[in-house]
């Protein structure tokens, strides 16, 4: 069984290998370790190996190993849905937000942001393929939602992100990623993040200019959800 530090390494060279092949410098793409049920102890391994960020989609298991971790430099960015009632705590205690779909939320987030904490890092959470089951807004609302978040006083806005369905194949990963970039640029706006790839089309997502890439089963195995 491997372990996290040679996971770690492992993912480094897949995001080193596919920034070369687009001809992209590596340092400009971050490694977003996503540790959703994953214990503490897991995070500290991942930190000890060289990781500072770390992705979270459950506001209390989040809130639980920051104290456990608290001795620990780390950066802590929420990635999951935000529920109204929970704004307050993540706006106090992240540093990033991947998944603002609605302007509601980050009013909330603007709000609610402490006043001694620079301005809370705000990606877009975009759903670029119309699917149901996926938070994220339409890319037909997001050019007033930019521009209503670019105006609130606490957030920064850096980006977009999505979680585009499923595919084995690279050709229809690369579009997802594609229409995301082509999203960001047609706001016409100085934003610098693109929050997009997973552990199965990391490769696809840096191909389109993904500068973060959020990482979880290849780093910490698979998610027990019991």
């Amino acid at each position: 069984m491997s372990t996290i530090a040679e996971n770690i390494a492992k993912v480094g060279a897949r995001i080193r290998e596919a920034a070369q092949a687009s001809e992209r410098d590596c340092a400009t793409i971050g490694l977003l370790a996503v540790s959703k049920t994953k214990p503490a102890a897991a995070i500290r391994q991942a930190h000890a190996a060289g990781l500072h960020d770390f992705g979270e989609n459950y506001l209390q298991e989040a809130l639980d190993k920051q104290l456990e971790l608290r001795d620990l430099p780390l950066i802590w960015h929420f990635i999951g849905p935000i529920q109204s009632n929970k704004t307050r705590a993540i706006a106090e205690q992240f540093a990033w937000v991947h998944s603002v779909d609605r302007l509601k939320i980050a009013e909330r987030l603007s709000a609610q942001r402490p006043a001694h904490l620079p301005a809370l890092n705000i990606c877009l959470q975009v759903n670029v393929s119309g699917e149901a089951s996926k938070s994220g807004c339409s890319p037909e609302q997001l050019p007033a939602l930019a521009q209503a978040v670019t105006q609130l006083p606490n957030l920064k806005l850096r980006g977009l992100m999505t979680i585009p369905q499923p595919s084995e194949d690279r050709a229809t990963q690369q579009a997802a990623f594609a229409c995301l970039a082509e999203l960001q640029a047609k706001l016409n706006l100085d934003l610098d993040t693109l929050s997009m790839g997973m552990s199965h089309d990391l490769e696809a997502a840096i191909a389109e200019g993904a500068t973060w890439v959020r990482i979880g089963t290849a780093l910490f195995g698979e998610r027990d959800y019991s």
